[in-house]
């Protein structure tokens, strides 16, 4: 009698991947396996077991996700907890060749898939399934020049401003918040809980407030993105800014909202790269969510440009994710599903090789600050608005396109979660040459409300 392929995949998991399946499975045959309470995958049809025999991991799974070949029935969150072990926190297989051969092994065993007749076309052999379109493979040049940081940014940010308008809201801020308190109800923006858009601004406050901001002073926003620093600083603070991104979607929409708040005589947004920067010194510099696209071999240059660009005692906000570190390395590229389909030639570094070398470059480190719980606050938010216009968000991009986003974000919320990923605010100053910084002797001035700008 034929076994259910679910049985199979079941014995795969438990003799390949060497535990068992911590949530259900359901297929399209009808069989189940796993866990009947909780969270389940449920695989639409042949397809999604080929990508997921041909690479068991992170990269199967997320083809076939991205490609509908794959969903969940349950709590996406609760499903990611469970699966992270398996999937996310676990090696890739060494090659493609090898793991399919271990793969057909254990399923053409006695009693394995040989007993199921022709069902053995449902991992090969044969050319493994290619890939969904939205996937990025082949890159031109080396890693973090010029061009190939413009590309891969453009992969990322230029996906059509009304989209990230859907997931990030008014405030097209996309970066972690800053939480008085948790919302209420996650996406609703209502109850006695913050909103998204008052943490949003309460995170660019903070920022302005740390680089100590004053009417007159230049700013340079590294990584500008539809301009929200900018214009909050310069409405706010009254200082003069420049900002730049390599996104020419982004800086179209930045410079329609600063001619839209009147402030085209305080902010310039250009399409530029922040290594062509020929117009220093600033007072202040922000760099928000965007040395994770730098590189480990470029950073150190990363931090010797910025801290070139700044007048002596000018201050240096650093916003970054950060990695937890493991086997003794200092970056990280990441994990191959954000690097394929969301953010390629992205890298996070453990936040202690971060403030080494802003160190090394200069710049003496005054205050770093953990905003990782409030990541994964945001991130449930941007998650929740993506889900409650899913329609309008399929007809902006793609469906493939909105399943990329949908498990980005939540993946990472859980990331957030459960600390294997963090983010951090570092302050730094490049003091002078009589080694004085023009920090005050105590953190008070963090609490100091924004100056009322003219």
């Amino acid at each position: 009698m034929a076994e259910p392929a679910a049985a199979i995949l079941a014995r795969f998991s438990e003799q390949v991947l060497g535990v068992p399946l911590p949530v259900g499975i359901r297929l399209w045959d009808g069989s189940t396996a796993g866990p009947a309470d909780g969270p389940a995958f449920v695989l639409r049809d042949r397809e999604a077991l080929r990508r997921l025999l041909w690479r068991p991991g992170e990269l199967g799974l997320a083809r076939a996700w991205v490609a509908g070949d794959l969903d969940v029935d349950g709590d996406l969150y609760e499903l990611l907890k469970r699966v992270a072990a398996l999937v996310w926190e676990r090696d890739e297989p060494a090659g493609r060749t090898a793991t399919l051969r271990r793969a057909l092994g254990v399923l053409t065993a006695p009693g394995g898939l040989r007993t199921v007749g022709r069902t053995l076309s449902l991992a090969g052999p044969g050319l493994p399934p290619a890939p969904p379109a939205e996937e990025v493979v082949r890159r031109r040049g080396p890693a973090h020049s010029l061009r190939r940081d413009k590309e891969a940014i453009s992969h990322h940010y230029d996906a059509g401003n009304d989209f990230y308008a859907l997931m990030l809201g008014p405030s097209l801020v996309y970066s972690c918040a800053y939480w008085q308190s948790a919302p209420h109800t996650s996406g609703s923006g209502s109850g006695s809980g913050d909103t998204l858009e008052r943490a949003q601004e309460a995170k660019l406050d903070l920022v302005c407030r740390k680089l100590a901001l004053r009417e007159g002073q230049r700013l340079l926003d590294v990584g500008c993105g539809w301009g929200s620093m900018a214009l909050h600083a310069a409405e706010h603070y009254g200082v003069q800014v420049v900002g730049v991104t390599l996104s020419v979607e982004q800086a179209t929409a930045a410079r329609e909202r600063v001619a839209a708040a009147g402030l085209d005589h305080r902010v310039e947004i250009r399409v530029q790269d922040y290594r062509q920067i020929d117009d220093a010194p600033f007072d202040a510099i922000s760099s928000i969510g965007m040395a994770e696209h730098v590189g480990g071999a470029r950073y150190r240059e990363y931090a010797h440009i910025l801290h070139r660009l700044l007048k002596p005692g000018g201050r240096l906000l650093n916003h970054q994710i950060a990695r937890r570190p493991v086997r003794d390395e200092d970056t990280y590229r990441m994990d191959p599903f954000i690097d394929r389909y969301v953010f390629p030639d992205g890298e996070l570094a453990p936040v202690g090789s971060t403030v080494s070398l802003l160190e090394e470059a200069g710049f003496e480190v005054r205050d770093v600050e953990s905003l990782r719980e409030h990541y994964a606050l945001t991130l449930r938010e941007w998650v929740a608005n993506l889900e409650a216009r899913w329609d309008e968000a399929v007809a902006l991009t793609s469906p493939a396109r909105a399943r990329v986003w949908r498990l980005y974000m939540a993946a990472s919320a859980v990331g957030f979660e459960t600390n294997t990923m963090g983010v951090n605010q570092v302050l730094a100053v490049r003091t002078g040459t009589d080694g004085r910084s023009g920090m005050p002797l105590r953190r008070d001035f963090l609490s100091t409300p924004a100056p009322a700008a003219h």
